[in-house]
């Protein structure tokens, strides 16, 4: 396992051979000025995106709907997309409902495809969940699947790159699991990480070679989701009280140990949990 930021890192991809085109290619790649067109580029995960590619001195157009660019209904994405090399989608559906968000991410992955092809991108990189396939019972991870299945079946040549839970959403779980002042919640292991670790892993793949292939990303280190929960409501002074129960429900589902774990090797974040409290869990 490699940290981020004090190496290159070295995910393990689905394709045996991955490891050797990467090598070839990312000398390629990684020295050009390159069009990267950052699909949901104002958010948590794509601002943090943008600004470090910017740095490195790439053409980044931090496209969502604000800015007149919209994946799903289409608007836009021609004239973003035109010149561009590598295309990340870091969006998220604004609901959850099982059909909603089916919608959301099979218009928004085909709209991107398609214009990708007319454009010429050579490089699609997504960002998806660690365990999706664990987490089926869920309509939001039944809509992610689609959306890789899509990228897969894509003549786009691909990277998906698979995250963990990010810290900044502990208090999201929170929310989602309170009762009065209680929260509920079962001790499934995690290994959760920083948005901006996340977002460190992204923009290496991004001017990278494709991988054609998926790539996971975790934290530093494991803890149970409770504890997780229950370190945030303390650094950040609130008063509700995590009650461990090996029946709550993440997110309307039942997790296990490997539910929210990512495989073997994969690329992990510098960030500790105990240092983001410190640092920047009161500014959320």
């Amino acid at each position: 396992m490699t940290v981020i930021g004090i190496q290159r890192l070295h995910g393990k991809a689905e394709r045996d051979n991955d490891d050797l085109v990467m090598k070839n290619q990312t000398s390629e790649t990684k020295n050009k000025t390159m069009k990267i067109v950052v699909i949901g580029g104002t958010g948590l995960i794509g601002t943090k995106l943008v600004n470090n590619l910017r740095q490195q001195g790439h053409e980044v157009v931090a496209a969502s709907p604000s800015q007149g660019i919209n994946s799903v209904t289409g608007e836009g994405l021609a004239a973003a997309l035109a010149g561009a090399q590598v295309v990340v989608d870091v969006t998220n559906s604004p609901s959850w409902e099982d059909q909603a968000v089916l919608e959301f991410f099979e218009s928004s992955t085909r709209n991107l495809l398609a214009a990708e092809a007319v454009a010429g991108v050579r490089h699609h990189v997504a960002l998806s969940v660690v365990g999706t396939e664990r987490l089926l019972a869920s309509g939001f991870f039944r809509a992610k699947m689609a959306q890789e299945n899509l990228i897969k079946a894509s003549p786009i040549p691909y990277t998906i790159l698979r995250s963990t839970q990010f810290f900044e959403f502990a208090g999201g779980i929170a929310n989602s699991s309170t009762d009065g002042q209680t929260v509920r919640l079962p001790p499934a292991l995690m290994q959760p990480i920083a948005a901006a670790d996340v977002a460190a892993v992204l923009a290496d793949v991004a001017v990278a070679a494709p991988v054609q292939g998926t790539i996971e990303v975790a934290g530093p280190e494991p803890i149970r989701l409770d504890e997780f929960v229950r370190r945030y409501l303390s650094a950040t002074r609130d008063a509700r009280k995590v009650e461990t129960d090996a029946h709550a429900r993440y997110f309307g589902i039942e997790v296990n140990d490997q539910s929210l774990t990512p495989g073997v090797n994969p690329r992990l974040g510098a960030l500790s949990f105990e240092t983001w409290l410190r640092t920047s869990a009161n500014k959320k």
